[in-house]
């Protein structure tokens, strides 16, 4: 039982992050949910929207096996699980304050900052990052077949989504990208001797 209340305490968390940034931003008019609009390449618009629909997924499989998972994985499995829920929902938590008003949901139409600092150091995508460790934590913690699935497909998409938006930012950054690529590996880690 303990397990099913610290999942829903974890969930709760990482998505209150999620949508309080975007009340926070909407405040202070900024668009931050830029996901499957605007004027962009229909490649980009296309993974954009299978990124929202494949997050979504996952976020309501992930709530539904918390409740109707009969048979758990053994306890080292979901302590596991639980170990990975809670390093995600920090790096999600770190992500979004660290990158003040130049976090979007999507790719941007409009120029923001270059964040590098925080937990920028370690990983250009600790959003990312965190959502992968949440998916793996449900996985972990209440294992089924379709959540499997689902979480396998959200998290290839979003490995899509950090793709092209790598373009992007190549694009709109230039050298100072093109310099923090060189020490920041793209999901964690330092480049040795940068």
């Amino acid at each position: 039982m303990m397990d099913r209340a610290v999942a829903v305490l974890l969930m709760t968390i990482f998505y209150t992050f999620y949508f309080a940034k975007i009340v926070i931003q909407k405040r202070q008019a900024i668009k931050t949910n830029q996901m499957g609009a605007g004027n962009k390449p229909r490649k980009v618009l296309l993974t954009e929207r299978a990124v929202c629909c494949a997050t979504v997924l996952a976020a309501v499989f992930g709530a539904g096996s918390i409740f109707f998972t009969k048979q758990l994985p053994t306890w080292e499995i979901r302590m596991t699980g639980m170990a990975a829920g809670i390093a995600g929902t920090i790096f999600f938590g770190l992500a979004t304050v660290t990158m003040k008003t130049s976090w979007r949901v999507g790719i941007p139409e409009e120029k923001t900052t270059l964040v590098t600092e925080g937990i920028y150091r370690w990983s250009r995508n600790p959003a990312f990052v965190g959502f992968d460790l949440l998916y793996i934590s449900m996985c972990l913690m209440f294992f089924n077949l379709p959540l499997v699935c689902v979480s396998v497909w959200a998290a290839v998409m979003l490995h899509v989504q950090i793709l092209q938006e790598e373009t992007h930012m190549g694009k709109m950054f230039g050298n100072e990208y093109e310099s923090y690529k060189k020490r920041t590996l793209r999901y964690f880690g330092k480049r040795k001797g940068i």
